[in-house]
């Protein structure tokens, strides 16, 4: 063979080899993404071919599939929409998914490993294939009284419940909400329609208050505080602290009470008394004499800091450790940089609940095949022990008296004793964010729960907007 054929034979044996190698390397080592590339039609195509598995909730869907006959086989549809579209999110041709059908999206398309064996069935017998069904903890009664409580009033605001002995997730509400049907049909000029209507919209009824968003708590967070001191042994429910009408700093901006209030003429009260009235000079004075590090270790035994997924991901609260005076006194009342989600303050109330253990929380109870066969069940997790036994009972005690003669009397449920306290939480705009955390029945909790209103009025406080939206949901959960 001469020079210049042996050149060719060369570069057609190097080009051949180089296609081998291409289609190797899309076959195999790029074969799943591809597969699962969104841009993919065939892939579009093949996810609505079949039927995506439901999410339920107490044995009824809240979302579910339905066939069409367009070219599309399949329409994804939520029954009732607003209510539970902060946890179910959307699944849509044009934006993708979100919420559980986004964090279960392999069992709910029937791609999921745990699926194999029904797949491999389905693939010899010719049958179509179908999703897994999703689970969730909610409380169905405890879900609409806090979606009731809050929409009847036109709030922008959340509620989360916890069993405290667990951390199931009974109630995750977020208000206004939207409707997942509206960008989740097979058009996708109507689902932009729809998309760009909830974007602009300025109450953010996508916004997921629940656990994307964080607050100041306001004097929710002195729970954390009192626990701090009680926890240090040098106090007691009983134990008389200063409660001056002001603290004054060296930065000349002094602290107040709420409306300039005098918490107590002899300018002393119990412990006790100075949470059953939140008065705020006497714990920014506690505060101060802790030391922000006992607070901030305080609030991250509560699990303030730690990275939660529910499996929804879930915003990190945090409360920084202050190094000035004034601002010790601020963050031992929930002000200053104190920012957490409702999730976050919901778990401080179930952790007293429980005893002083704080429970993973959670919002799957089961994942199960096309048949209804259990794939996996959810297991309790302790994720932190925040306080004693022994403390837990003191705050128990103390957070009853807030609701029997306190600020939290809007909170109180005939036959039930219920702990709790309210929270006004400044933040600079003209409305304080009023909040309430709580548990029932005291003695024996299998509810705590976690309120927050953005849009109140300029003097509204949590005893008067969140307590009582707390109580509805407390009475739904406990059937009152």
């Amino acid at each position: 063979m001469n020079r210049p054929l042996r050149k060719v034979a060369v570069a057609a044996l190097v080009m051949f080899a180089a296609l081998l190698i291409n289609a190797n390397v899309v076959q195999v080592v790029q074969a799943h993404s591809l597969a699962h590339d969104t841009r993919n039609s065939r892939l579009i195509y093949d996810q609505y071919s079949h039927l995506r598995g439901p999410i339920v909730v107490a044995g009824k869907p809240v979302a579910k599939s339905v066939p069409t006959n367009d070219t599309f086989k399949y329409l994804r549809v939520y029954p009732q929409g607003p209510l539970y579209a902060p946890v179910t999110g959307y699944y849509s041709l044009t934006y993708k998914y979100s919420g559980i059908e986004a964090a279960a999206n392999d069992l709910l398309a029937g791609s999921s490993d745990k699926l194999f064996v029904k797949r491999l069935s389905d693939y010899f017998t010719g049958r179509e294939i179908q999703g897994g069904a999703v689970v969730l903890t909610l409380n169905p009664r405890a879900q609409q009284a806090a979606y009731d409580a809050l929409t009847s009033h036109h709030y922008r605001g959340a509620v989360v419940a916890i069993a405290p002995a667990t951390g199931a997730i009974l109630a995750l509400v977020s208000t206004p909400s939207y409707d997942p049907s509206r960008v989740s049909t097979h058009s996708t000029r109507a689902n932009t329609a729809a998309w760009n209507a909830y974007l602009h919209d300025p109450d953010q009824p996508m916004l997921d208050r629940a656990i994307s968003q964080t607050y100041p708590p306001g004097s929710t967070f002195k729970v954390i505080t009192t626990a701090a001191a009680l926890s240090t042994g040098n106090y007691t429910p009983d134990t008389v602290i200063p409660a001056p009408d002001r603290l004054t700093f060296a930065n000349g901006k002094p602290l107040g009470n709420f409306a300039g209030e005098t918490c107590s003429s002899s300018g002393k009260m119990t412990l006790r008394d100075a949470l059953r009235l939140s008065c705020n000079t006497a714990y920014g004075a506690l505060g101060v004499h802790l030391g922000s590090g006992r607070i901030v270790d305080q609030a991250e035994a509560f699990g303030v800091g730690r990275s939660l997924s529910i499996p929804l991901p879930v915003a990190n609260s945090r409360v920084p450790r202050e190094t000035e005076v004034p601002f010790e006194a601020q963050e031992a009342i929930g002000q200053h940089d104190d920012a957490v989600t409702p999730l976050q303050m919901a778990m401080v109330a179930a952790g007293i609940a429980n005893g002083g253990v704080v429970m993973r929380p959670y919002l799957v109870a089961q994942e199960r095949a096309p048949d209804s066969s259990v794939l996996s069940q959810a297991s309790p997790e302790r994720l932190s022990r925040a306080v004693s036994a022994t403390v837990a009972s003191q705050l128990t005690s103390m957070m009853e008296t807030v609701v029997s003669s306190g600020t939290g009397t809007a909170a109180q449920i005939p036959g039930v004793v219920v702990a709790g306290k309210t929270g006004t939480a400044q933040h600079g705009g003209a409305s304080p964010y009023a909040w309430f955390i709580s548990f029932a029945p005291a003695s024996n909790p299998t509810i705590a729960i976690a309120v927050v209103v953005e849009n109140t009025q300029p003097d509204d406080t949590g005893g008067v907007v969140a307590a009582p939206i707390a109580r509805a949901v407390m009475e739904a959960a406990l059937g009152k």
